[in-house]
């Protein structure tokens, strides 16, 4: 099926001028949150997310929406059910609080996006005002240019950050550049190839909006494109080299593109095979394997796709435990949030020994999360509003047939990312798609000129104050989220004259948003009785891992909770993480009182271990929920 209406190119309109404060602002937005490698312990992309939020909420201020715009309803009834999953999960099931907020935190700011940009895909083609003294506002053709060019920045950047961790490894510093744990591999600032990968898709997919919208010569295409094709080389990301097969099928479907994009986009595939032999050639001179070879020697290109009894970590064997726990609660799952805590507590006999806490795929992950019934609902919503999209790619005309048409890839590029991965688990991913995806929806499909399309510019035009409130609000809460975060910061990397680690935990366990690190802490390390009951509450519920796992066993035994802790010392030796080795070691030597060495008497099912941990003061519970154990305990 072509995407294209007629079978000549449609001519060209004219380059729209920059809107200079919304450029800036995108490129903020673009740039700074997937560029920056510094970060504080004890999250690795905590400020980058923080960062995100904040300048794309300033994007928002720029562009306030002000009414609603037909066409959003399946996009946003997809988040509105995850939101109320998330909520459900929080209140009635074991979810924190401060896991909670944030989850419903990032879902309403994406729904600002989308509101967002459909708002700024129905301004008119010449900018008008919003009032008398208020400052133009964008064309549609102006906040895509501004979007993209942001995209293709940011692309290059991270180009320029993956040919120094390849080529030049000394360079990076961890403040600047970060250090790859991949030799031979690019792996960006945001520390993931796949996520380096679906950027550097991005920025090519700008780069040619912006030579279709005028911003860029033929031969400045070119030149930006091959930089960013050989950095998809250089993170041997899988993902990334499918999505340059997204490109060469826009070539071949879209007969309205220019001549020189559609030749482009066919040569990246034959690029991508150019950079890799030219890589395995310098390769043999710097006598090191690097980009895609890199993988090829380590994994034998199969890597984390292997079948399950090669690698117990393959994507392939994740997926099968969460298939098993689907099939055991189909209807509701096991809650918002939860899939790491309840697949970790469940027995399988071919796990992987790695500690996750996603599925790997977008699609498994809401059913195993939300149930089967509301996990169709949403992925249905979602096909609904990309076939939506699509509708508008092919019907639209002109400039905004362009945008329709690459802002739909844009999506389609995020939405395979996230067959894999969970790409829009970050803000710095979720907020850009929701925006791109809003506006595609919102594009008028009547030609500019016509009395329909005028008239859907002109309805948007008195925005309301509410949208505005909105993006301050998003902007505010991105940088408060950031200070909350000092909380656990300081437990981790103490300062002079932050008290001891008890008092930094016990402050840290009042965070509203991040508790749940200060948690992990409290069971970990010694503190006082009731923040260590607390932590073993609520720790878990963002990640069990090894160290938090023999804490755990531990303070069930020593409670009288006996076979609970056999059963989760059985499920930590599925792991054979090396780390437990002096856990396990007592049954190694042959010791049989030792209840980690112990078989459990009976099976216990995950949900056993939600009960919450008696007398934990109400003081040190935000949530509420430890408030009410405290008082049944006394009951």
């Amino acid at each position: 099926m072509s995407l294209a209406s007629t079978p000549a190119a449609t001519p060209a309109d004219p380059a729209p001028a920059a809107h200079w404060p919304l450029l800036a602002a995108t490129l903020l937005a673009a740039t700074v949150p997937t560029l920056a490698a510094f970060n504080q312990p004890p999250s690795a992309t905590l400020l980058n997310q923080c960062l995100a939020v904040a300048l794309w909420g300033g994007v928002a201020v720029l562009l306030p929406p002000g009414r609603w715009v037909r066409g959003l309803g399946p996009l946003l009834a997809a988040l509105a059910v995850v939101a109320a999953g998330a909520l459900w999960s929080c209140v009635w099931g074991g979810l924190p609080l401060s896991l909670g907020l944030l989850a419903l935190g990032l879902l309403a700011a994406a729904a600002l996006m989308v509101l967002t940009g459909a708002n700024a895909a129905l301004s008119v083609t010449q900018p008008g005002a919003l009032s008398a003294s208020a400052a133009p506002r964008p064309s549609a053709a102006q906040v895509f240019a501004a979007l993209a060019a942001g995209l293709l920045v940011a692309g290059l950047l991270g180009a320029a950050v993956a040919g120094v961790q390849v080529f030049v490894p000394s360079w990076a510093d961890g403040q600047w550049i970060a250090v790859s744990g991949l030799a031979g591999r690019a792996v960006g600032n945001l520390r993931q190839p796949n996520h380096l990968g679906s950027l550097l898709l991005w920025a090519l997919v700008a780069a040619v909006a912006l030579h279709e919208l005028r911003w860029l010569s033929r031969a400045a295409l070119w030149l930006l494109a091959l930089p960013l094709v050989l950095a998809v080389e250089l993170t041997a990301s899988r993902t990334g080299a499918v999505g340059l097969g997204l490109l060469l099928l826009w070539a071949l479907l879209d007969r309205r593109l220019s001549p020189t994009a559609r030749w482009l986009l066919a040569a990246t595939p034959l690029l991508y095979a150019a950079a890799y032999l030219a890589m395995g050639w310098y390769g043999e001179l710097s006598q090191h394997a690097l980009g895609a070879g890199a993988r090829m020697a380590t994994e034998g290109g199969l890597g984390d796709l292997a079948s399950p009894g090669e690698s117990p970590n393959s994507r392939l064997n994740i997926w099968r435990n969460a298939l098993a726990l689907i099939a055991a609660q189909p209807w509701a799952g096991v809650g918002f949030g939860e899939f790491n805590f309840a697949w970790t507590l469940t027995a399988f006999a071919h796990r992987p020994t790695a500690f996750f806490d996603h599925t790997h795929n977008l699609a498994l992950q809401l059913a195993v999360e939300l149930g089967l019934p509301a996990a169709l609902g949403v992925c249905g919503l979602l096909a609904l509003a990309a076939w939506q999209a699509l509708q508008q790619a092919r019907r639209a005309s002109g400039s905004a047939g362009l945008i329709a048409r690459s802002g739909g890839l844009l999506v389609l590029i995020a939405l395979l990312h996230s067959a894999v991965e969970y790409p829009l688990w970050y803000a710095y991913f979720l907020l850009p798609t929701a925006l791109v995806w809003g506006f595609v929806l919102g594009l008028p499909t009547a030609p500019a000129g016509t009395e329909a399309s005028t008239r859907a510019s002109r309805s948007s035009a008195p925005t309301r104050v509410w949208g505005l409130l909105a993006g301050v609000l998003m902007t505010a809460a991105g940088a408060w989220a950031l200070l909350d975060y000092q909380h656990a910061v300081v437990i981790y990397a103490p300062v002079t004259g932050s008290g001891s680690l008890a008092q930094r935990i016990a402050q840290g366990q009042r965070s509203v948003l991040f508790a749940h690190h200060a948690d992990y802490a409290a069971a970990t390390n010694p503190t006082s009785p009731a923040s260590a009951e607390l932590g073993f509450e609520r720790a878990p519920h963002a990640l069990l891992d090894t160290r938090l796992m023999m804490a755990w066993a531990q303070h069930l035994a020593d409670r009288g909770e006996t076979d609970k802790a056999r059963w989760l010392a059985q499920r930590l030796r599925e792991f054979r993480n090396p780390e437990a080795a002096a856990f396990f070691a007592p049954c190694e030597a042959g010791a049989s009182t030792a209840f980690q060495c112990q078989s459990p008497l009976v099976v216990h099912g995950w949900r056993e271990f939600l009960r919450p941990a008696p007398g934990i003061p109400a003081s040190l519970a935000p949530d509420g929920r430890a408030q009410a154990a405290a008082s049944s305990a006394r009951q």
